[in-house]
């Protein structure tokens, strides 16, 4: 096995070890283009070849606030992307909650579309009981979510690194490369330090990956 698949199957390990009496609620965490979207889908599969259980993926993404609600900051502004962008209450009341203790297990997985357009009307599933969580996002380790999750995973990179990936991917979207740039020097590297700084969310996982070489992601699990 490579030594990707050898660490997904460590991780997924760790994930089935969680039990408690509702879903199991896994956040993983980290700074743009850090791989966590990759690694969530990688996981689900995984777990889904070795269990029976239902898997429910979620992108935090997909719980953002119009941006004509986000007016405690200029919306361009460090401060705008991290404290105002994401639906905190949301996310809580309509995802973590309700699958949590005592919850209903009836959750819903997106308030918005990927364009940004907000959904008509969200659609509620009904988990198992026995279901995993897998939902991945930046800033996942705020006061308003942190006691909410079961499993914490922080996806660990270098600003470098982000900077790198980050602007490589989002130029397809933007007018240039430098654009692209630009947008992660002044607003989302200087917002996810702040994250950094104000949580120190790795202090708060049960595992770190380190996926600077996602080809030799490196674990490091406190059980």
């Amino acid at each position: 096995m490579s030594r990707r698949t050898d660490a997904l199957t460590e991780l997924a390990g760790v994930v089935l070890d969680v039990e408690r009496g509702h879903p199991v609620r896994v956040g993983i965490d980290g700074c743009s283009a850090a791989g966590k979207t990759t690694l969530a889908d990688e996981l689900a599969g995984m777990l889904r070849a070795r269990t029976g259980r239902e898997i429910i993926r979620v992108g935090i993404d997909y719980f953002k606030r119009a941006p004509e609600l986000r007016t405690a900051y200029p919306i361009e502004s460090p401060e705008s992307y991290y404290l105002d962008t994401w639906d905190h209450d949301a996310i809580r009341e309509r995802l973590l909650v309700p699958l949590g203790p005592g919850g209903d297990r009836r959750y819903t997985t997106a308030i918005r579309h990927a364009n940004g357009q907000p959904l008509a009307e969200s659609s509620v599933h009904k988990a198992s009981a026995d279901a995993v969580l897998l939902a991945d996002g930046a800033f996942l380790q705020v006061p308003a979510l942190v006691d909410h999750w079961d499993l914490r995973i922080y996806v660990q990179v270098s600003f470098d690194e982000v900077l790198r990936r980050g602007s490589a991917r989002d130029q397809a979207w933007m007018p240039s490369a430098a654009a692209a740039e630009e947008r992660y020097r002044k607003r989302y590297i200087p917002g996810e330090r702040m994250y950094v700084d104000q949580i120190r969310p790795r202090a708060l996982v049960q595992v770190v990956v380190d996926n600077e070489e996602p080809a030799r992601p490196v674990l490091t699990i406190r059980r």
